[in-house]
């Protein structure tokens, strides 16, 4: 292999930079999976958005009843590649670093009343056909809108800062929530935050509820969208994905906005009163 993920002073990034390799070719043959783990994960991925709360044993028994002779050993494998773990009803995607800092939690009965008062980021797995993709999505909490998102075949923090980086081109918010996770708590991604003047909220463990709006896109997304295709490509991925963010924006009326959209809300310029 000539890109060695143990080097000890080269990061994966640097050695596919001097090796001239994008890094997409070497995490693709790093996720390579068997048809079978392909399906399977897709299975998971669809009943643990319906019911968040089975572990490996109630996944385990799931698949066997619908004729997969699997063991808890390869579900629960399967689990933590896609970053699925019971009793937290949203994927956890982002695991904490030790060497990063925390923020305290800044939204406890805090009122939300205005666009551009607290944006939160989070990440979700997204199946293709032949691997997995993860989709990184900033929302403002008063008004639903995707500010910014992006999507990439890793969990490093870089494509974190480029959605981040996307966002504050078009704006700023006085509060920034996400999970512990070492994509948010980098210090790529929390200096941003600093530069711009931006407080920094996070999530304590176990608060399965703070970012309950970008949780209902999740779902949203995956039943009107992802599950309804089969992404060839990271490609295609991101170029469905991205027309149905804006469709989300731009014409889907939400009962909770008084049946205006994001886009309407965010921008001030409500149809229905």
């Amino acid at each position: 292999m000539l890109v060695d993920p143990n080097h000890g002073e080269l990061s994966i990034r640097r050695q596919c930079d001097l090796l001239s390799l994008p890094r997409s070719s070497y995490y693709y043959r790093e996720q390579e999976e068997t048809a079978l783990n392909l399906e399977l994960m897709r299975l998971l991925d669809e009943q643990y958005i319906l019911t968040p709360y089975y572990g490996v044993p109630r996944m385990t028994q799931w698949l066997r009843r619908k004729g997969y002779e699997v063991n808890p050993k390869r579900v629960r494998r399967l689990l933590r590649l896609m970053g699925l773990e019971a009793v937290y009803p949203k994927p956890r995607l982002s695991q904490a670093h030790p060497g990063h800092k925390k923020y305290p939690y800044l939204l406890r009965d805090l009122a939300i009343t205005r666009p551009n008062q607290v944006w939160a980021a989070d990440i979700t797995y997204i199946r293709l056909q032949r691997g997995f993709a993860y989709l990184v999505a900033i929302i403002d909490w008063y008004s639903r809108y995707v500010v910014a998102w992006e999507l990439d075949i890793t969990l490093e923090a870089d494509f974190c800062v480029q959605a981040l980086d996307r966002a504050l081109l078009s704006g700023r918010c006085e509060i920034f929530n996400t999970d512990q996770g070492s994509q948010f708590t980098s210090t790529e991604f929390t200096k941003r935050l600093q530069e711009a003047g931006i407080r920094i909220s996070m999530d304590g463990r176990g608060r399965v509820f703070d970012n309950i709006f970008i949780e209902r896109l999740w779902r949203t997304l995956k039943y009107e969208e992802v599950y309804l295709k089969s992404y060839q490509t990271v490609r295609e991925a991101k170029r469905e994905i991205g027309s149905f963010l804006f469709r989300y924006n731009q014409e889907r009326l939400h009962q909770a906005l008084g049946y205006n959209t994001p886009s309407e809300v965010y921008h001030g310029r409500t149809l229905v009163a």
